[in-house]
């Protein structure tokens, strides 16, 4: 099949999840024989860097991108209060990157056209008008999900009805959009059931994120057990998760294992976090090596309250036979078994014993990951994800 891509950030280098969704999922269909095109939005946050990639990924993919400047504009987000539009999604659309998907449909024919994220849907009527392609939403979130959990956590009284009017405009955009699509490749089973009860009749299908476990190694951190939490905080559940660990949890950690030891890393950490002086934890910024920096330790948390989906880098911890311990939103969208291939701690407490018995079991650690990464090579590997998302696309074309 040929297949366009359109990406809300480059997907390369895969440097977060989103990314790393996006390049895997780039990377299998290519492997598995199809024909792709990748054009993205380049952003002041996310710039496209080609001349870093390897030539052979740039040859198969044909990677081009449009700087789109998305940078909050408070003027603009006041006038789409106003007019009821979308802030969040309209400030993705740009007249340069619509122009240039023009002359592309122009020149080129697709049989899909693969949408990454509800961001890039503003292109939809351009894709309709140029286009006979099938148009596939890859619902990477339940955008409006995550914007309800962060209303819901928000503490600051003026700021909690905006988030809540945002949530409820953008599950209006969301639903909407339903009616534009021909199908989506939903990466959580939960996110999948709310779109079929919305749109009965749309095709849907449940595409996890995969990953190719031979690139995971699995060796054995060395040293007593330290906890270590790896996420770019510059998204807003990454930064609450953490504080709500370093307020809420660590101090009952401390109180039954004064020794205990906890390592938070990330892009854009807040600068008060890199001056915290918190006994037992370091706190550093952007790590070079995602892969060397899991490999040295031993336990992954994902301590997340609000947010939706499936997290990447949890898949990703698994695959390296990391134990983990999670909030069950944290391992939302896995297929994971409590006590089986993680722990799960609803509250500060729940969680701070679930840590404390694995400070107090080392062998528990080891089963733990084990079991993790059978989980992995079972349910979520490169081959398998792209083999259901190909069938998927099939169907559409018959």
């Amino acid at each position: 099949m040929r297949i366009l891509q359109l990406c809300n950030k480059p997907p390369y280098p895969p440097i977060d999840g989103g990314a790393m969704a996006m390049h895997n999922v780039t990377r299998g269909l290519l492997a598995a024989g199809h024909t792709m095109k990748v054009l993205c939005i380049a952003t002041p946050k996310h710039p496209l860097d080609l001349e870093s990639m390897p030539r052979a990924y740039r040859r198969a993919t044909r990677i081009e991108g449009v700087f789109v400047d998305t940078s909050i504009n408070l003027v603009d987000a006041f006038t789409d209060l106003v007019t009821a539009d979308n802030y969040n999604i309209s400030r993705f659309f740009s007249p340069d990157m619509d122009i240039r998907l023009i002359r592309l449909l122009s020149e080129e024919r697709f049989d899909v056209v693969q949408l990454e994220s509800l961001f890039m849907t503003p292109y939809i009527p351009t894709i309709r008008r140029y286009s006979d392609a099938r148009i596939v939403l890859r619902a990477h979130n339940l955008e409006h999900l995550v914007q309800e959990r962060i209303a819901a956590g928000e503490r600051n009284p003026l700021k909690k009805p905006y988030r809540r009017f945002l949530a409820r405009q953008l599950k209006e955009y969301e639903t909407g959009v339903l009616q534009r699509v021909d199908g989506v490749a939903a990466i959580a089973p939960a996110d999948a059931a709310f779109f079929h009860t919305q749109a009965p009749k749309l095709p849907v299908a449940v595409v996890p994120f995969g990953v190719d476990p031979a690139e995971y190694p699995t060796d054995k951190a060395q040293g007593h057990t330290v906890f270590f939490h790896l996420g770019s905080m510059d998204w807003l559940p990454n930064e609450e998760g953490v504080r709500w660990l370093l307020a809420q949890v660590w101090p009952r950690v401390l109180k039954a294992h004064p020794n205990a030891r906890l390592h938070l890393a990330g892009n854009r950490m807040p600068r008060d976090l890199m001056q915290l002086e918190a006994r037992g934890v370091t706190i550093s910024g952007r790590v070079r090596n995602a892969m060397k920096y899991m490999t040295a330790r031993h336990v992954m948390l994902v301590p997340l309250l609000s947010g939706g989906g499936m997290r990447v880098k949890l898949i990703e911890g698994m695959a390296m036979g990391r134990a983990v311990v999670s909030t069950p939103l944290g391992a939302e969208g896995v297929n994971c078994t409590d006590g089986h291939d993680i722990l799960l701690g609803r509250t500060p407490t729940e969680f701070a014993e679930r840590m404390g018995r694995l400070l107090d079991d080392p062998a528990l650690v080891a089963k733990l990951g084990q079991h993790a990464r059978r989980l992995v090579e079972t349910h979520y590997s490169d081959g398998h994800v792209i083999a259901t998302l190909t069938a998927f696309y099939r169907s559409l074309a018959r």
